[in-house]
């Protein structure tokens, strides 16, 4: 039974009012205001992808004991809160003792959250970082749910690899649940259109060509997300193109990064603005255990060759509060998301994959503003 029709028949048995039923058919969406002359801001960021997956390892350097913790791709935020537990776990079997300061490098979505998670498990945690948001590259980040994201690549992801990610990604969503309806709204639920001009069964341009050849992770974690619906022509503000619903979870990146701030200050955390150059500059640390979260960083300090940059960039609208869902472009490399300090529009192209090229593209982010406008 379709939704709309479960919910007329329970209605019905409740014998509500005919102007009840109207709320339960699902409100056409409000159109989006997609126009390059609303854009306030374009950032870039650069997501630290590593072909092996992320790097979760302890090593000596120096004299430290460092936990190394980088690597995330484009799901730094998504896997946070579980990558942290586990390079706590190293911290512990690195024999600190709750009551030991540590130290912890970087202040992006894993900086944080490992920082955070070192707090509630008794240590007093000393942060530093070049930056801070938000001028670090989390700040840039989308904020939509995507555990697999440029995590690995197909060659990499044997089923042990696969069965720890997804221990992994369901933690990190048990806690991102625990930020639920706070008045910040750090952490929300949306509706969301994936849009294409051809039906989901006919193949796209691959947003993602001339990159390595990622695994399906998705249906690990399909019970975590709504099954998306697909739409008839009629059901969506679309026209004759092809679309489906989904439901997804979105990070308000700006409230969620202050929220942990402030909970990191509130709880002791002390922060140190230095930029390590060289894992000699480990030795000059006072702490003796250390997490590296520089994310990448690490790929000219530690100079791992494993590490490939991917750039990413967004453009943020004036906000349009009364705009709820999320929308994705099939096949163009581009998604809209409305978030509290703006629509976003996060565009992917051509020589991201390996660029570490900081440059806003303004003609870009038009472009795809306008594209995005022809959906309407």
């Amino acid at each position: 039974m379709q939704r709309r029709h479960l919910l007329a028949a329970g209605a019905a048995g409740l014998a509500l009012p005919a102007s009840a039923l109207e709320f339960a058919a699902p409100r056409p969406p409000v159109a989006m205001r997609l126009s390059p002359d609303r854009i306030i801001d374009i950032t870039v960021g650069i997501r630290p992808f590593r072909a092996q997956g992320p790097r979760l390892q302890i090593q000596r350097l120096h004299g430290k004991t460092v936990v190394h913790h980088y690597g995330h791709g484009g799901s730094g935020w998504s896997l946070s809160w579980g990558s942290a537990q586990r390079a706590l776990a190293l911290v512990q079997a690195a024999g600190l003792k709750p009551g030991q300061r540590l130290a912890v490098v970087g202040a992006g979505a894993i900086g944080l959250t490992t920082a955070r998670w070192a707090q509630q498990a008794g240590y007093p945690v000393r942060l530093y970082g070049k930056d801070r948001a938000p001028r670090v590259h989390s700040s840039a980040a989308t904020g939509l749910w995507t555990p697999e994201s440029r995590i690995v690549t197909s060659a990499h992801a044997s089923p042990e690899w696969m069965s720890d990610w997804e221990a992994m990604a369901r933690d990190a969503f048990q806690v991102h649940q625990s930020y639920l309806g706070l008045s910040s709204g750090p952490v929300q639920w949306h509706d969301g259109y994936v849009v294409g001009d051809v039906g989901f069964d006919q193949p796209v341009p691959n947003p993602y060509a001339g990159e390595p050849d990622y695994p399906d992770l998705a249906p690990h974690v399909a019970d975590l997300r709504p099954q998306g619906l697909a739409l008839a022509a009629g059901e969506h503000p679309f026209g004759l193109r092809h679309a489906r619903r989904f439901t997804q979870l979105v990070f308000n990146i700006p409230a969620y990064q202050r929220l942990l701030w402030e909970d990191f200050m509130r709880d002791g955390g002390r922060w140190q603005p230095h930029e390590l150059r060289s894992t000699r500059d480990f030795a000059r640390l006072p702490e003796t255990v250390v997490v590296n979260c520089t994310g990448d960083g690490a790929r000219m300090l530690l100079g791992d060759a494993s590490m490939t940059p991917v750039r990413g960039q967004t453009a943020r609208l004036i906000p349009q509060p009364e705009v709820d869902y999320a929308l994705i472009y099939r096949g163009q490399g581009i998604v809209a998301l409305p978030r509290r300090d703006g629509l976003l529009v996060a565009t992917m192209a051509p020589g991201d994959f390996g660029s570490s090229d900081l440059r806003p593209d303004r003609t870009q982010s038009e472009d795809a503003v306008r594209r995005l406008a022809h959906l309407f």
